[in-house]
């Protein structure tokens, strides 16, 4: 673990979230099998695991940071009981506490990000029981029963600055869309996505204009302002046609901006040449892949959306920063040997959605995930 992010948590002291050579720490005492530190401007004493997944954790790190990379890696919370020889209730409490951090690593990077590209999506699950399984006062509670997984990617850095849980309804496609944005900078993406009219209803609260229709001769109340599309912002659907399950038929069509405008985007597209949605289709594998509780025909599914919610905030942390896209590496000017016994050379170097994204300049570890300490707002 890192212990030169640390800093004074005390928020009346002037050195408050100052770290660094900034902070005035100094070795105290251990506490916890963890190293404490007294701030020498107002003697407030800080634990190393302050700020990071590691605290309030009884369990030795190794263990624990074994632990929580089963959960990131899908493994379901009474197989990595089983694989560490714990109680399933010490792995139960791991989780949220593990989102948390995850969740404000994740609101720390993810600011003022360049997309030039950006794919909705949604991903079918259910929680506890699936919707035509439930009773009337379980349906009218909208707690248990389906559960889609609302995603926003970006094919070309394969980043998912925004995702939310939630039915499909309008509500939860605005709060995805609205997520991306404050995600962002103001440049506006350009939008594809699958036919459902959700999105072009979401984009427009989003980034719509205000405009009032000047009022006609005559009589009658004057028009009432209304959104309309920016001149900048440019979304298309894909739209498939299906018989007996499978898609016989693929169209696209235009519902914000002209011909010209999609054209010139997908020219200066470095992954697109035609109007599509592979990217965050091929991006729901990955996140099945890494979250069992929405795999398909399994018996591992959530019994609570919110620890459903928990899973997939440190899959995809872990996804952003541990793990190395195939799609995303990089060949190196010359080829390296290695030190097997055979004669083998590396020829690509390992890149992470978040290097791409140019968040990181090296794949981080599972500790430097954990340990990662966010400085407070104020600072950001």
């Amino acid at each position: 673990m890192d212990v030169s992010t640390c800093f004074c948590r005390n928020r009346r002291c002037d050195l408050y979230g100052r770290s660094g050579s900034q902070t005035r720490l100094v070795s105290y005492d251990w506490h916890a099998h963890a190293p404490r530190f007294r701030c020498l401007a107002c003697g407030q004493l800080v634990s190393a695991r302050a700020g990071t997944a590691y605290a309030g954790i009884r369990t030795d790190e190794t263990t624990f940071r074994l632990g929580a990379t089963a959960l990131a890696e899908g493994l379901s919370i009474r197989a990595t009981a089983r694989l560490f020889t714990l109680d399933k209730d010490t792995v139960y409490h791991w989780l949220p506490a593990l989102s948390q951090h995850c969740e404000r690593l994740m609101s720390y990077f993810f600011r003022n990000l360049h997309l030039s590209e950006c794919q909705l999506d949604e991903l079918w699950t259910f929680v506890y029981k699936k919707e035509d399984q439930l009773d009337p006062v379980e349906q009218l509670l909208g707690i248990y029963g389906d559960a889609w997984v609302w995603i926003a990617f970006s094919p070309v850095c394969k980043l998912v600055p925004a995702w939310v849980v939630g039915k499909r309804s309008l509500q939860n496609a605005r709060k995805l869309v609205f997520q991306l944005k404050s995600a962002t900078d103001e440049h506006i993406p350009f939008f594809t996505s699958d036919e459902l009219p959700h999105y072009a209803d979401a984009l427009l609260d989003a980034y719509g204009v205000w405009y009032t229709p000047p009022r006609r001769p005559g009589p009658g109340r004057p028009p009432s302002p209304r959104k309309i599309p920016p001149p900048e912002l440019c979304y298309a659907v894909v739209v498939k046609e299906r018989e007996r399950g499978h898609v016989v038929k693929v169209t696209t069509r235009i519902v914000y901006g002209t011909t010209e405008q999609i054209e010139a985007a997908l020219r200066s597209s470095s992954v697109s040449t035609v109007i599509n949605t592979y990217g965050v289709e091929r991006n729901n594998l990955t996140v099945r892949q890494h979250s069992r509780r929405i795999g398909r025909k399994v018996n591992a599914f959530s019994k609570d959306r919110d620890y459903l919610e928990h899973q997939l905030t440190l899959a995809f942390a872990y996804y952003h920063f541990v793990v190395p896209h195939r799609g995303l590496r990089q060949r190196l000017a010359r080829a390296v040997p290695t030190k097997g016994p055979r004669a083998s050379y590396k020829k690509w170097t390992a890149v992470t959605p978040a290097m791409a994204a140019g968040l990181t300049d090296h794949v981080w570890t599972m500790d430097e995930l954990l340990s990662f300490r966010v400085p407070p707002k104020h600072l950001w």
